[in-house]
C-alpha cells in the first residue's frame, strides 16, 4: 500500500465519529487503539534513543545501548549515526516496536540542562543533521522515529509547566531548525512537548500548524508528550493528532461532543485519523485497503460525504517527497507562504543531509555493517546521507514481530550479563551479536574526545609492565543517563574489564577505586551480588502483589529491587519485595526504598522505616522511574545474612515504582586515597576514571554545579603528583568543571559509552583507534563562566534572553575564551590547515575546497569546520556561526582536499517582517579550521 492509496482508505471508510476520536487516544501506556474495521492494528511505542526498552520496564528484556545522544553529536559522522539508528530500527522490530521515541533534538541551550546527555549539540547544524541522519536510519527498517520534544523543552527544571519566550527570528534559526532538518528527513512523528512557548502549551500551539504542517508539509502523527494533553477543544482544533498515555485523556467523549456542538471542525478530526492511518501504513499495522463500493464514497468520522478543509487549512499533504492537495477544490497556498516554501526548497537542495521536494531518494547503506569503517576512506567529505526508500515510507512487506528469544551474552570477568527476554524478544540473534557489539565498540571509540595530551597517549602495550587503573568508575562506569531513555542493557563491560583484557598478560593491572563519590543518588537496586530470591535461592528479589487481606495476588521473581512497573491485577493494594541480603563486610549498611505513599522497611523483623511520603511532584520522570530513596542505617556482620522485606501501599497519584536499594559501609576515604596514590605511584602509568553520578544528569531536574562529585578532583590531583604519566578519563554525558586539566598527561571524555565502555576505552588508550569525536558543545573552565546559566523560570517563565547567542556563539560575543571550543577534538596525529580554495557554486549550493596537510607520524581523522561571518550586516547576527563541515582521513605526511557544502539556510537570517528566509546581499567572511576558536584560513563569498 502506498500512501496515496492509504489517503483514499480513509476517506472512503465507514467509521463514524466516536470511532474516530477512539483512535486519537492511547489504548494504554504504551500502545494505540486498534480498529479491525479497518483493518488497523495496535501500534507499540518504546522510549529511546540510547536504545530500545520496549513496552514497560522489564529488566528480562533487555536491549543494546547505545552512547548517549551526545557521543552521537561528537562524532560528527552523519554515515555512522545512520548505522546507529539502523540497529535501533532492527531492535524495535526484534521487540515488535513500531514507534521509537527519539532523536532528542532540543539544543545544548546551557550546560546545567538536566538532560543534556541525550541531545546533540548546541548548534542547530550539527543537531539537525545528527538527528535526520538517525532518523533515517531507523526509518530504513520500517519503524517510525519521533522528533522531540517540539519545542524550547531545553531544560528541566518545572519542565511541565515553564514557559519559554523567545522571539521569531530565535525560534526559527535555532531551535525549530532541527526539527525542520527531521522533516526534511522524512520523519513519520513529531512529539509536542510539555512547555509552553510564547505564553501557549505545546499540545496546543500554533507552531504544530506553522511552519510544521504548513510550510514544511509534514505529513505524519503529532504525538503529545506522556501526559501532556490537558485539554479537549484547544488540543483538538490545534494540530495536535495523538495523545497519550491512554485510555484516559481530555479526549474522548468530551472530544465528540465539541465536534458536535460545533467547538472543533470535524475535518480536523478526520485529518488526526488519515494521518494515523499514514503511519500505520508506514510501520506495517494496516491491513489492504478495504475500499468502499465502486462509484461512491463512504462517509468518514461523521462526514457527509462533503470534504471539509483540515485543520491546517491550506497545508499540503506531502506524499513521497511531492506536494499533493489533499482534498479536491483546495484553495491554492498564500503567496508568502509560497515564497517560504520555495526558499527553504532551495535551501534543502543545498545541504547535503536533506531531501528536496521531488527529488528521488537515495538508496540506503546496507544492513548493519559490522563495522561503519569497512569501506576505504575517500578524500573528499561531507557525503549526501541516503534518504530513505519510497518502499520504506509505506507498509514493509513484512509487519512489524518479535524475534524469537535468544539466549543472554555470557558473563565474564567485569561483564553485567543483564539477562535474557522473554517471548517479547530476546537479546541480539546469537549471529548478529558480535556485529552489533562491534557496531557499538567502534562507535563509541569514534565518539571519545581527546581534550589534552601530553605525551601520555596512546600507551604502548609492548614496553608498559604496570598499569594503575583507578576510581570508583572504573568498575562501576555510567553508560547511560537517567530517566524515560534508560533500558537494560545485555551486558557491560567496564573499563577495568576492558583494559585487563586487551592488555598483554605480563602486565600488571592494579585497581584501587579511591574514595567514593559523593551524592551518589542513594544506593544501587539489592541485586544479584547481595541478595537471594528467600522463596528459590536464586540471586535477586522477590517480588508479590498483595491485596487488602494480605492475599497473594502476583508473585514472580526479580533479579534485583528496582521494580518500576509491577503486574497489578484486579484489586492489588500493596507491592512487596522481599530478600535474604548476604553482606560481605562488618559495619553501617545503608538500606533504601524508593517510592511514594505509605512505606515500610524491615531488616530481620525489626523496622527501619514506616511513614508516608507523598510525592512531591507530579513529574512522571520522578513518579514512575526515579522516585527517591528514603535511607536508614543498619549493623550488619560479614557472613551472616539477614532477610529485608519492603512495602509500599498503592494509592491514586503515587505511582508503582518500587526500589529496595543496600549499599556497604563505606570505606575510610583517608585510607581509600593513599591505596590509590601508592597504586599510581608504583605503576608505569595510571588511568584514573572519574565522573557524574546517579544524583546528577538525569531527567526530571537541572544540575545546580558543573563540579564533579567530592573528592574526585582531590583525587586526580593526588594522582597526578604521584605520577605524571597519568590519564584522566571523564565519564559524563555533559560538561563539568577539570580544574587539573592543565597537569594532566592526558584528559579523554567518553561521555555515557553505552555497553561496549571498556572495550572502546582499551581501543583507544592502547592506540589500537584514533579517539575520533570531537566537541557538540563548548566546554566552560568553570560554570560562573559559561554565558547562559538560567535554566529556572521565574513565576513560571523562563526568557531566552541571549537571543541567538547559544554555546560558542555566546562565548564570542562575550570575547572570552572556554576550557575548549565547540568542535574542539584531538587526535593521534597533528594536523596543518594549508589553503581554503575559491567557492564553487553549483547546483546544489557552495563548495569550499579545503587542504591540509598530515604532519604526524600516523593515520588519521580530522572534521574540518567551516564557519560564516559578516561583521558588517545591517541586521544582527552572532560574530560567527557554523556552516558546514566535512571529514578526511590520511596517512602521515599526505596532504588531502575536504570539500565542505554549505547550505543555502546558512547565509540567510529569519525575517519577522517579510515571514521569510532571506539573504543579505553583500561579502560573507568564511573562516576554515579545526574549533570554533581555531580557524586559521579564510575567503570571501560575494552574494
Amino acid at each position: 500500500m502506498d500512501d496515496g492509496d492509504e489517503v483514499r482508505l480513509a476517506d472512503t471508510l465507514d467509521l463514524d465519529l466516536e470511532r474516530c476520536v477512539r483512535l486519537l487516544t492511547g489504548a494504554d501506556t504504551w500502545h494505540t487503539v486498534a480498529e479491525p474495521a479497518v483493518g488497523l492494528r495496535r501500534m507499540t511505542f518504546s522510549d529511546g534513543p540510547a536504545g530500545v526498552r520496549g513496552p514497560g520496564w522489564d529488566e528480562g528484556s533487555t536491549a543494546a545501548l547505545l552512547p548517549s545522544a551526545s557521543a552521537l553529536g561528537a562524532l560528527w559522522d552523519e554515515d555512522r549515526v545512520y548505522g546507529l539508528g539502523a540497529l535501533l530500527g532492527e531492535e524495535a522490530r526484534r521487540k515488535g516496536v513500531h514507534v521509537l521515541l527519539a532523536p532528542t533534538l532540543n539544543l545544548h541551550r546551557s550546560p546545567v540542562a538536566g538532560r543534556h546527555f541525550e541531545c546533540c549539540a548546541e548548534d542547530p547544524l550539527l543537531a539537525g543533521r545528527t538527528g535526520a541522519a538517525l532518523i533515517r536510519g531507523i526509518q530504513s527498517r520500517g519503524v517510525a522515529a519521533t522528533a522531540k520534544h517540539y519545542v524550547a523543552n531545553d531544560s528541566e527544571t518545572e519542565r511541565l509547566t515553564l514557559d519559554a519566550r523567545l522571539d521569531e527570528r530565535v525560534l526559527r534559526e535555532l531551535y525549530l531548525a532541527p526539527f525542520e532538518a527531521a522533516v526534511r528527513a522524512g520523519v513519520w512523528l513529531v512529539m509536542s512537548a510539555y512547555n509552553k512557548v510564547n505564553g501557549t502549551t505545546m499540545s496546543e500551539s500554533p507552531l504544530l500548524a506553522e511552519p510544521l504542517k504548513g510550510e514544511w508539509g509534514f505529513d505524519g502523527v503529532v504525538v503529545s508528550d506522556w501526559g501532556a494533553g490537558r485539554s479537549t477543544v484547544a488540543s483538538a482544533a490545534a494540530a495536535q493528532d495523538l495523545l497519550m498515555p491512554g485510555p484516559d485523556g481530555p479526549w474522548g467523549k468530551a472530544l465528540v461532543e465539541a465536534v458536535e456542538r460545533g467547538q472543533v471542525p470535524a475535518g480536523a478530526v478526520r485529518d488526526k485519523v488519515r494521518r494515523l492511518l499514514r503511519l500505520a501504513a508506514r510501520v506495517g499495522a494496516l491491513d489492504g485497503a478495504r475500499a468502499g463500493a465502486a462509484g461512491g464514497e463512504w462517509a468518514v468520522c461523521g462526514d457527509s460525504g462533503v470534504h471539509a478543509e483540515s485543520a491546517v487549512g491550506d497545508a499540503p499533504a506531502v506524499h513521497g517527497g511531492r506536494a499533493e492537495s489533499a482534498a479536491a477544490g483546495r484553495p491554492e497556498a498564500p503567496a508568502h507562504r509560497s515564497a517560504v516554501a520555495a526558499a527553504a526548497a532551495a535551501d534543502v537542495a543545498a545541504c547535503p543531509t536533506a531531501r528536496a521536494p521531488g527529488e528521488p531518494p537515495a538508496q540506503p547503506p546496507p544492513p548493519v555493517p559490522a563495522s561503519p569503517r569497512a569501506a576505504p576512506p575517500v578524500p573528499v567529505a561531507s557525503r549526501a546521507v541516503p534518504a530513505v526508500p519510497a518502499s520504506l515510507r509505506a507498509a514493509p512487506a513484512v509487519p512489524v514481530a518479535p524475534s524469537p528469544a535468544i539466549p543472554a551474552v555470557p558473563a565474564g570477568p567485569g561483564v553485567s550479563a543483564m539477562g535474557a527476554d522473554g517471548p517479547a524478544g530476546g537479546v541480539l540473534r546469537a549471529d548478529r551479536e558480535g556485529v552489533v557489539r562491534r557496531l557499538l565498540r567502534d562507535a563509541a571509540a569514534a565518539s571519545f574526545v581527546l581534550l589534552e595530551n601530553r605525551g601520555a597517549l596512546p600507551l604502548d602495550p609492548a614496553v608498559l609492565t604496570s598499569l594503575a587503573v583507578i576510581g570508583v568508575h572504573a568498575d562501576e562506569p555510567r553508560v547511560q543517563g537517567g530517566g524515560s531513555s534508560e533500558v537494560f542493557p545485555h551486558a557491560v563491560v567496564t573499563p577495568l574489564a576492558g583494559l585487563r583484557a586487551a592488555l598483554p598478560a605480563g602486565v600488571r593491572v592494579a585497581y584501587e577505586p579511591g574514595p567514593p563519590p559523593e551524592g551518589a543518588g542513594g544506593p544501587a537496586p539489592l541485586g544479584a551480588r547481595y541478595a537471594r530470591d528467600p522463596e528459590t535461592g536464586a540471586p535477586g528479589v522477590r517480588l508479590r502483589v498483595l491485596d487488602a487481606a494480605g492475599a497473594v495476588l502476583h508473585s514472580a521473581h526479580q533479579r534485583s529491587g528496582r521494580v518500576l512497573e509491577p503486574e497489578l491485577p484486579p484489586g492489588a493494594r500493596t507491592v512487596e519485595l522481599a530478600a535474604v541480603l548476604h553482606p560481605d563486610a562488618t559495619g553501617e549498611w545503608t538500606l533504601g526504598l524508593g517510592g511514594f505513599g505509605a512505606l515500610s522497611l524491615a531488616v530481620a523483623d525489626a523496622p527501619l522505616l514506616n511513614g508516608e511520603f507523598p510525592p512531591g511532584t507530579d513529574d512522571p520522570a520522578v513518579v514512575h522511574v526515579r522516585p527517591p530513596q528514603h535511607t536508614a542505617r543498619v549493623h550488619l556482620t560479614a557472613g551472616r545474612p539477614v532477610r529485608v522485606l519492603a512495602r509500599r501501599e498503592l494509592a491514586p497519584g503515587t505511582g508503582r515504582a518500587t526500589v529496595l536499594t543496600a549499599a556497604p559501609p563505606l570505606p575510610d576515604p583517608v585510607e581509600a586515597l593513599a591505596a590509590a596514590v601508592a597504586a599510581a605511584r608504583t605503576a608505569d602509568a595510571a588511568v584514573v576514571v572519574v565522573g557524574t553520578t546517579e544524583g546528577a544528569e538525569s531527567e526530571g531536574y537541572d544540575r545546580r554545579s558543573l563540579r564533579l562529585p567530592s573528592p574526585q578532583d582531590e583525587l586526580v590531583r593526588e594522582v597526578v603528583r604521584a605520577n605524571p604519566r597519568t590519564v584522566v578519563v571523564v565519564n559524563a554525558g555533559a560538561p563539568v568543571e577539570l580544574p587539573w586539566r592543565g597537569a594532566s598527561g592526558a584528559v579523554l571524555l567518553t561521555w555515557f559509552p553505552g555497553q561496549e565502555a571498556g572495550g572502546a576505552l582499551a581501543d583507544v588508550l592502547l592506540g589500537r583507534t584514533e579517539p575520533g569525536g570531537r566537541l557538540p558543545t563548548t566546554w566552560p573552565a568553570a560554570l560562573a563562566d559559561a554565558p547562559v546559566r538560567t535554566t529556572r523560570p521565574t513565576r513560571g517563565v523562563l526568557p531566552y534572553e541571549e537571543g541567538l547567542h547559544v554555546g560558542h556563539r555566546a562565548w564570542l560575543r562575550e570575547g572570552s575564551a572556554p576550557a575548549y571550543w565547540f568542535g574542539h577534538g584531538l587526535g593521534y596525529t597533528t594536523w596543518e590547515y594549508e589553503h581554503l580554495g575559491p567557492p564553487q557554486s553549483t547546483s546544489e549550493g557552495y563548495e569550499f575546497p579545503v587542504v591540509l596537510r598530515n604532519t604526524g607520524a600516523r593515520r588519521g581523522r580530522e572534521v574540518v569546520q567551516l564557519h560564516l561571518s559578516r561583521p558588517d550586516s545591517a541586521v544582527e547576527r552572532p560574530v560567527r556561526w557554523l556552516a558546514g563541515w566535512a571529514s578526511v582521513e590520511t596517512g602521515p605526511g599526505e596532504r588531502v582536499t575536504a570539500c565542505v557544502r554549505v547550505c543555502g539556510r546558512a547565509l540567510r537570517h529569519w525575517s519577522a517582517e517579510s515571514r521569510a528566509w532571506v539573504r543579505e546581499p553583500g561579502r560573507f567572511t568564511v573562516l576554515a579550521g579545526r574549533s570554533a576558536g581555531d580557524l586559521p584560513l579564510r575567503a570571501a563569498l560575494e552574494v
